[in-house]
């Protein structure tokens, strides 16, 4: 079996496409570059018009990059967007944004609990889960760096 698989892929690679990793890092670094923008016009607006400070301003910020994330997604311009842009678009808050309500959306037809709720989150679970592990073990460290230094 094993030899099928090597035999397999090295039939396969003279019909597979070279991936361009230049082009393919420029589109990443402008799209995600433009999405920062985008976050950072927001963060303007919202100070300019609403008076937050640059200590405040972070949440209202990323809420509505999410929203905007999720209609995209919804209306299906994100997924464009992620085929052309690849981690670009994938990186920011809107990524994740984009993955939980393609998630909710694919299984909207077995209901909002069983098909949306549940389905949603199996992504974000692991998402959350592996953030809070690595905060926890970047605090550890900062800790002990911190009586390291301190001391």
């Amino acid at each position: 079996m094993s030899k099928l698989k090597d035999h397999y892929s090295d039939n396969i690679k003279a019909y597979q496409p070279k991936p361009n990793y230049f082009l393919n890092c420029l589109k990443a670094f402008v799209v995600g570059g433009i999405i920062c923008v985008i976050g950072q016009a927001i963060s303007n607006f919202y100070m300019t018009f609403f008076n937050f400070t640059e200590d405040t301003v972070g949440n209202p910020t990323v809420a509505t990059l999410i929203l905007i994330s999720s209609l995209l997604t919804g209306i299906g311009i994100y997924d464009r967007i992620g085929q052309f842009a690849g981690a670009g678009s994938a990186v920011p808050v809107t990524g994740f944004a984009n993955s939980m309500t393609s998630a909710a959306l694919e299984h909207k037809s077995e209901g909002l609990v069983l098909g949306v709720a549940t389905n949603m989150f199996k992504l974000a679970g692991s998402v959350i889960v592996f953030g809070t592990v690595a905060a926890y073990i970047v605090g550890i460290i900062r800790y002990f760096f911190g009586l390291l230094i301190g001391s």
